[in-house]
């Protein structure tokens, strides 16, 4: 055989070629619809086979399993998706692996694309330069698209023809002749290839064009393809090393839901491979088992019918799955990170926007949970588990007179500025990287803002808190009745911001926190009347007057603020652009629960 290095070379190189025109369509198909099928993914139920739904679009449209796959990987890092809904999300990108395959075989092989490719790249060509941005990416596709098929004849043509090279088919029958074993042979060949070349459709096309020109029969392909099963959930491994325990647990399931199918299968595999024969012989094609031009259409049968019939049969078993990955991984539970140390922004989730905003909103609403509650019902001098508890607001604050000790400005500028700081970095960082559409450009500039809330809300109990220290105690009944008004309204709005951090449906407390925030607008002693009426009287003097008409004014900034933090945080409404709605006259001072 006078096969030499150049011959190589070319090889590779038409496989480089078909590779990268699989990458230029992905990546053009990815900024194209990329972004929706993240949301789709994002936002998708727990409905198994909706999950299943999911993963097999995805994959169909953006034509690559391992894309999907790490994509899913780190939404699960994120905790965008449960384990649960990321095993079915990866069962269907198995099935979607196979449009790739029709792809192939049909316009690689029933069909000559290589006379229409270069006609192709010159469209594409001339999208390139449309002036929206979603023309240019359609450009992008179609080249790719084109380059790809373009690379698939260079393949067929650099294959060596084994009729005239002999010593080829004498070589290959040494590993063809062993029975099973060679099935398992080259199973790990096709392991071994989509390891190498991270993707399961060149090893595809490669083991397609193998088959075409005769180098291995339809069991032994159909082997190879089995094996890139395998391989194709090494990708998803790699990624999960840096990941946390259940990303770990997502790519281990994908492992064990691929070799359970590759298992079965060899179990099953002559009667299965007699059934694809009698399928195709029936549909008027040739035999795979004595004609190679016949085996690509069979190899595509064998790839969708074993790829469905696997997530059929296993989709009843993914709470076992999900409890098997459980046990193997066990869950890693990280020292907490100190309040000025982040939790959630790391570089792993400034991969996609969405996990970026849901690492941003995390990080605020541990922000919120954190040094702000407990900076704001310490200034009251009021304990967070009572603020939590159902005890009556009114009881709470009556029978708590102790001081608690808070160095306010301390923890501001030695912990909330150094996270506060990290935090709006971040934003900037995501809002930067990323070509954002103006709704996800609005969200996070609502978390920008809930942040800037949370730091004026910590500058205002810094005033408040010595004259709570100094008047809850005082010998003036009237002085004191009104500073623990001042705290049971602010622990109203903690105790509602609590309730709604951890309800599900927090879109149901909207109507309280406008009402509440309504009520802290509305009820300062200088506009009801409050503060005249004490100083007319002599209850009070003026400095306590003074005192009280500050304190007044930082508790309605203190509660409108944490109010609109909540809204923004929780039930994802924007405070600057919706109108309160008219309260009905009447007492603004409400009975405390």
């Amino acid at each position: 055989m006078n096969y030499g290095i150049t011959d190589i070379l070319t090889l590779l190189g038409s496989l480089g070629l078909f590779l990268y025109g699989m990458k230029v369509m992905s990546d053009a198909l990815m900024e194209v619809a990329g972004d929706k099928m993240r949301n789709i993914l994002a936002t998708m139920t727990s409905n198994r086979v909706f999950g299943v739904f999911t993963g097999f679009l995805i994959t169909s449209l953006i034509q690559s399993s391992s894309a999907t796959t790490l994509m899913v990987v780190s939404f699960v890092n994120a905790s965008l998706l449960t384990l649960t809904e990321s095993v079915s999300v990866i069962m269907g990108a198995n099935i979607g692996t196979t449009i790739t395959a029709w792809l192939i075989t049909i316009l690689g092989f029933k069909v000559s694309m290589s006379a229409l490719a270069l006609p192709l790249v010159g469209l594409g060509f001339l999208l390139t330069f449309a002036k929206g941005k979603t023309t240019r990416d359609w450009g992008k596709f179609v080249i790719g698209f084109a380059i790809l098929f373009i690379g698939l004849q260079f393949l067929k043509d650099s294959v060596p023809d084994i009729n005239q090279n002999p010593e080829i088919l004498a070589w290959l029958q040494s590993y063809t002749d062993l029975g099973f074993l060679s099935i398992l042979l080259f199973l790990f060949l096709g392991t071994v290839l989509t390891v190498v070349l991270q993707s399961s459709s060149a090893t595809m096309a490669l083991t397609l064009v193998m088959c075409f020109e005769g180098w291995i029969p339809f069991d032994l392909a159909v082997a190879m393809v089995l094996g890139e099963n395998i391989g194709t959930t090494i990708t998803a491994n790699l990624a999960a090393l840096v990941a946390n325990y259940n990303a770990k647990r997502t790519a281990r399931a994908h492992f064990i839901f691929n070799m359970i199918g590759v298992v079965w299968m060899l179990i099953l595999l002559y009667p299965f491979l007699s059934a694809v024969d009698w399928f195709v012989t029936s549909q008027g094609g040739g035999s795979p088992f004595s004609s190679p031009e016949a085996i690509p259409i069979a190899l595509s049968v064998f790839h969708t019918s074993f790829n469905i019939i696997n997530t059929t049969l296993l989709i009843f078993f993914i709470p076992l799955i999900v409890k098997l990955v459980v046990r193997l991984i066990p869950a890693v539970v990280k020292e907490e990170p100190g309040v000025d140390m982040p939790k959630y922004l790391d570089e792993t989730s400034l991969k996609y926007p969405q996990t970026a905003m849901r690492a941003l909103l995390d990080e605020s609403k541990r922000l919120l949970e954190g040094p702000t509650f407990k900076i704001v019902s310490h200034a009251l001098n009021l304990h967070r588990t009572d603020i939590k508890s159902e005890e009556k607001i009114k009881k709470i604050v009556k029978g708590s007179k102790e001081t608690i000790e808070i160095d306010i400005d301390d923890i501001y500028y030695n912990k909330v500025k150094t996270i506060y700081s990290k935090i709006i970095k971040y934003a900037t960082i995501t809002q930067s990287e990323f070509q954002l559409k103006p709704k996800k450009v609005v969200a996070i500039n609502k978390l920008k803002l809930a942040n800037r809330y949370m730091v004026e809300v910590i500058k205002d109990c810094k005033g408040l808190q010595a004259n709570v220290a100094e008047y809850m105690n005082s010998d003036n009944k009237y002085i004191q009745k009104e500073y623990d008004m001042l705290r049971r309204k602010v622990s109203k709005v903690l105790r509602k911001v609590y309730l709604i951090g951890t309800t599900k449906d927090p879109q149901k407390h909207q109507k309280a926190l406008e009402d509440l925030k309504i009520d802290a607008m509305e009820s300062d002693v200088m506009i009801d009347g409050t503060l005249d009426e004490l100083i007319r009287k002599g209850h009070i003097d003026s400095e306590m007057a003074t005192s009280l008409a500050n304190d007044s004014d930082n508790v309605a900034s203190i509660s409108k603020h944490l109010i609109e933090v909540a809204e923004l945080l929780y039930v994802e409404s924007d405070p600057l652009l919706v109108d309160l709605p008219k309260k009905k006259k009447g007492k603004s001072k409400k009975k405390d629960k």
